[in-house]
């Protein structure tokens, strides 16, 4: 692994505090496994989100990926646990802006 990795995982993710947040990523279904990264907000777990499927995308159109079936999600830290982050109406990443508030259909 590479030093700056080494270094992220030490710090961020194999000490986590309560309320840390982190962006998981499962390039491919059935791997075992996910890619995770510490994030600051929602706001940074939006962008990184985006960026990870916008990513795989790119590899599919351009045929590095013959194909894939991806998920992500953000997790925060409770109780010593990692578990999958809502907002106080239980909506998760997905169905929320950038600061957290419920999308409007």
């Amino acid at each position: 692994m590479c030093y700056i990795c080494d270094r992220v995982e030490e710090k961020f993710l194999n000490d986590p505090k309560e309320g840390d947040l982190k962006v998981w990523w499962i390039p491919q279904l059935g791997m075992s496994g996910s890619f995770n990264y510490p994030v600051k907000s929602i706001a940074e777990a939006k962008h990184m989100l985006d960026a990870l499927a916008m990513y795989d995308l790119f590899q599919l159109e351009h045929r590095i990926k013959p194909d894939f079936a991806n998920m992500g999600g953000l997790q925060v830290y409770e109780d010593g646990e990692w578990l999958e982050w809502e907002n106080e109406y239980a909506y998760g990443i997905d169905e929320v802006d950038e600061n957290g508030n419920c999308i409007e259909e």
